[in-house]
C-alpha cells in the first residue's frame, strides 16, 4: 500500500510540473514585443510577412544589441522609427506588394497564445507591430527587449525528448 501512495504522489507530482497546458510567465513585465501580421494566409501574404519578419528582425537586433535597459531600448525604437518605415517601403516595393502597411509603437493587443504547452494571455503589451494590408493573416511575434525571441520552430526539425526522474520512475512502477 505504501508504494502505491508513493507512486501516485510522483505521477500527481509529475502531472503537476508537466500539465499539458499552463499558464506561466515567461516574458519579463518589462519587456517589448515585436509583431508581424500579414494581410491574409495566401501563400504570397505569409511569403511577404517573412521577408518583413527577418529584415526588420536583423536590423533591430543591430539597434538594440548594446541596450542598457528598457528605457534605452524605447528611445531608441523611437529614434529609428522612419528607417523602420523606409525599410518595410523598400521590401513592399520589391516584391511589388501594395497592399499597404502601419507601424505602431506603444501599447497594442495581442490574443491568446498557446506554443509549447504554455499560455501567453491576450492583453496590450508595449510593442513594435507592423500590419501589412488589413492584418487578418497569422501573425509571427517574438520578444524584441529582452531579445528572448520566440522563434517558431521549423515542424521539420527533431524534438528534444527530456526525461524527469519522475517519469523514470512512473515508467519503472506504472
Amino acid at each position: 500500500m505504501k508504494k502505491v501512495i508513493i507512486i501516485i504522489g510522483i505521477f500527481f507530482l509529475y502531472s503537476m510540473l508537466t500539465g499539458s497546458k499552463t499558464s506561466a510567465s515567461i516574458i519579463p513585465e518589462e519587456a517589448i514585443r515585436f509583431r508581424v501580421i500579414p494581410n491574409s494566409n495566401t501563400e504570397e501574404d505569409q511569403a511577404i510577412k517573412i521577408k518583413v519578419r527577418d529584415q526588420l528582425q536583423k536590423e533591430l537586433y543591430y539597434m538594440l544589441k548594446d541596450t542598457k535597459g528598457i528605457d534605452d531600448a524605447r528611445e531608441k525604437i523611437n529614434e529609428e522609427l522612419e528607417e523602420i518605415n523606409y525599410n518595410i517601403e523598400s521590401i513592399l516595393a520589391s516584391e511589388n506588394y501594395h497592399k499597404g502597411y502601419q507601424v505602431s509603437f506603444g501599447r497594442n493587443y495581442f490574443p491568446e497564445k498557446t506554443y509549447k504547452g504554455i499560455i501567453y494571455d491576450a492583453g496590450y503589451y508595449e510593442s513594435l507591430v507592423v500590419t501589412l494590408g488589413k492584418g487578418e493573416g497569422d501573425n509571427w511575434w517574438c520578444v524584441l527587449f529582452p531579445p528572448l525571441c520566440l522563434l517558431e520552430a521549423d515542424e521539420s526539425e527533431e524534438e528534444v525528448e527530456y526525461k524527469f526522474f519522475f517519469q523514470e520512475l512512473i515508467d519503472k512502477y506504472l
